[in-house]
């Protein structure tokens, strides 16, 4: 399982073994398939990736796709609150690009809305792209709830972003996936405020 599998390379033990200067900042995502809600107890795999690793909860973000609320949503909804409780958070990936997307927010409090890249994509020259991403932005703010922007990869769509109020992105514009060890200055500190996956567009 994916969760299993950060451990044993050490991730999560590595970021949580770096000091932390009042409130920490930097966090740590990780993607649950579909297949982690289906099979085996995910809610207690978690908890013991934390316990084990010594990483604080709120420390963890985990990003669920809407698939996994399609087959067996009253199981799926079951688990997303067992993972509450333990005080991860929990985000709403690939948002708009299923059927039921706001259905789905309305059944779960999620932390967080992540802007799927299909919209992102040249979202300062396409009008309805550029539409659909403010009609996003625009329901997070309405349910307080802060919104990511995927796949950006140019200074005039983190532009766009910024000023229709999207504060965090993830894409190449910002960098490429790099070894844990990379992130050594944000992990210790140095840059407060920093996160491993995601970045404040102003």
């Amino acid at each position: 399982m994916a969760l299993s599998s950060r451990l044993a390379n050490g991730r999560y033990a590595r970021l949580a073994a770096k000091p932390r200067h009042g409130k920490s900042h930097c966090r740590s995502g990780s993607i649950s398939p579909p297949c982690n809600f289906r099979y085996g107890d995910l809610p207690n795999l978690v908890h013991s990736v934390l316990i084990e690793s010594g990483l604080a909860a709120e420390r963890l973000e985990l990003e669920i796709t809407e698939g996994v609320l399609i087959n067996d949503s009253s199981r799926a909804l079951s688990i997303l609150r067992r993972l509450k409780t333990l005080g991860v958070k929990i985000t709403m990936d690939d948002f708009g690009t299923g059927y039921s997307s706001l259905s789905s927010l309305q059944s779960f409090p999620f932390d967080k809305i992540k802007i799927d890249r299909t919209f992102v994509s040249g979202v300062d020259s396409n009008q309805q792209s550029a539409a659909i991403v403010r009609a996003v932005i625009g329901l997070s703010n309405a349910l307080h709830m802060p919104v990511i922007a995927e796949g950006v990869e140019t200074e005039s769509e983190r532009k766009f972003l910024m000023n229709e109020g999207c504060r965090e992105i993830q894409g190449y514009l910002i960098g490429h996936p790099e070894p844990i060890a990379s992130y050594s200055d944000l992990t210790s500190g140095v840059g407060a405020g920093g996160r491993l996956e995601y970045a404040m567009v102003g």
